[in-house]
């Protein structure tokens, strides 16, 4: 899309430019023309000191879209980032800092960052260098999180653009729970996310028609979809198993991904009927939800195929085992499948509870950083934007990027959308391609390698250098008869 330079005025225009602790920003409104722009931004995951690509990017995607809001759909933090070693948390309800996962504490080494103890410090006595209370170390880790913020909202506080936030399953890993980090987010200008909400992330944003009326035409919800399941005292037994392999366990010592509260499935419903109430015709108010981990459902965006098959990804979890193409019958053009689709083992019914409210006729993701689809199931739209951060793994810099979302009034439902991308926008490399490199091949497991080998481009540089070593060592032994 173009950028536009319309002579309406947009409820970006009308944000607070001082700190919203009462969220006293004006309801969302469709624009003159009938339009509503949204862009959404999934897993920037960096620390204190945002990479400049990764700021590079949410400013081109602002200038390119003029948007009307902006959502976060979290892991907006790097909890194990090794800024935040000194609290980190592997699960909530642990003692902050006592189980760092292992490829933090390497990170921590090579950037040369020293943890400081966390004791009861004597108030007779001067403090030491290393020695700080736990009251120290997370006053330390909230002012961390403040620059955090501070660095990716910069671009959108200075375009005066909305934005709203839920959180993923890394936010909470820095040691400042969501609770917490709600209000942080709510110092800020612009910010949407509501003090009385049910939970931290979720919450309804009405979007109100154009006319003045006070009509909700549509709305954008907010949906805490959790982070992990199980209880950390239950996995303990694996802790000394997740040490040694931290990233390829990151989720069996868990027992998987989080699910949204029962109380989250449940507002679902009264969100619609408070709509309809507030609207006074009882009819659902068409609405996009948007919330970090995927239900179960995103699979059947998927069709099984042989294990051979070209850039076809293995299932995780429960899904493992099995191989998945997208299934193209039901997906918009420019879909992208790079990656398993990360769901919690358990189903708690959230797509039917939306499908039985009504109204509701999308819901987009984030945390698979690879993915970038949208198809149509169960009678919803389900997609995905993949990381615009650079500071995490993910695909190749030019796929990296935001997805932009235009609605008409007239008929929500009815919406353009697609990715903008750093290809698009800035350039094919980033500033450090060696390191995204990386990012884009990280082999942590058996599945990570068969993945990669169904690349055909891996597959067939596996081939030439394998064949190539081959020849080198049959010369060789020709070589060594011959004497």
């Amino acid at each position: 899309m173009t950028h536009r330079t319309e002579n309406t005025t947009s409820a970006a225009q009308h944000t607070s430019t001082t700190p919203n602790t009462t969220n006293t920003t004006p309801p969302l409104k469709f624009r003159a023309n009938g339009t509503f722009r949204v862009l959404q931004m999934a897993d920037i995951q960096d620390g204190p000191n945002v990479h400049p690509d990764t700021i590079r990017m949410i400013e081109a995607a602002i200038k390119a879209s003029d948007p009307d809001l902006v959502v976060f759909t979290g892991d907006q933090i790097r909890g194990y980032d090794p800024a935040y070693i000194d609290t980190f948390l592997r699960r909530r309800g642990e003692n902050p800092g006592a189980k760092v996962r292992l490829v933090t504490e390497i990170e921590a080494k090579l950037q040369g960052i020293h943890r400081r103890i966390a004791a009861r410090r004597n108030p007779d006595l001067p403090p030491t260098e290393d020695v700080a209370t736990l009251d120290d170390l997370l006053d330390d880790t909230r002012q961390k999180v403040r620059d955090t913020f501070s660095a990716f909202l910069g671009p959108i506080i200075n375009a005066k653009v909305p934005f709203a936030a839920t959180y993923g399953n890394h936010d909470f890993q820095c040691g400042i729970l969501a609770d917490e980090q709600d209000d942080i987010y709510r110092e800020y200008p612009g910010c949407l996310n509501p003090s009385d909400s049910i939970e931290p992330g979720t919450f309804a944003l009405p979007i109100a028609a154009s006319d003045g009326s006070g009509r909700i035409a549509m709305a954008v919800t907010m949906i805490n979809s959790g982070d992990y399941a199980g209880k950390p005292e239950e996995n303990d037994a694996q802790y000394p198993r997740y040490v040694t392999n931290s990233r390829g366990l990151d989720l069996a010592d868990s027992d998987g991904y989080g699910t949204p509260s029962e109380a989250a499935i449940a507002w679902l419903a009264d969100t619609q009927r408070s709509l309809a109430t507030r609207n006074g015709d009882g009819l659902p108010v068409p609405t996009i939800a948007f919330q970090h981990i995927p239900p179960q459902e995103f699979y059947d965006c998927l069709t099984e195929v042989p294990a051979w098959t070209p850039n076809a990804v293995e299932g995780a979890r429960n899904y493992a085992g099995h191989c998945y193409v997208l299934n193209q019958a039901i997906c918009r053009p420019g879909s992208r499948l790079g990656e398993a689709i990360g769901c919690a083992d358990e189903n708690v019914g959230e797509v039917a509870a939306m499908r039985d409210a009504g109204g509701y006729f999308a819901l987009f993701c984030g945390h698979d950083h690879k993915n970038s689809f949208v198809a149509h199931a169960h009678g919803l739209d389900l997609g995905y934007a993949p990381t615009c951060g650079f500071e995490c793994y993910g695909p190749k810099s030019r796929y990296r990027g935001v997805r932009l979302f235009e609605f008409h009034e007239d008929d929500p439902r009815d919406y353009m959308t697609r990715m903008l991308t750093w290809g698009e926008l800035v350039g094919r490399y980033s500033s450090n391609e060696l390191r995204v490199f990386f990012e884009d091949h990280c082999i942590t497991d058996a599945i990570g390698v068969r993945n990669e080998l169904r690349r055909p481009q891996v597959f067939a540089g596996v081939a030439l250098g394998t064949t190539a070593a081959f020849a080198a060592v049959i010369r060789a032994i020709i070589r060594q008869l011959r004497r």
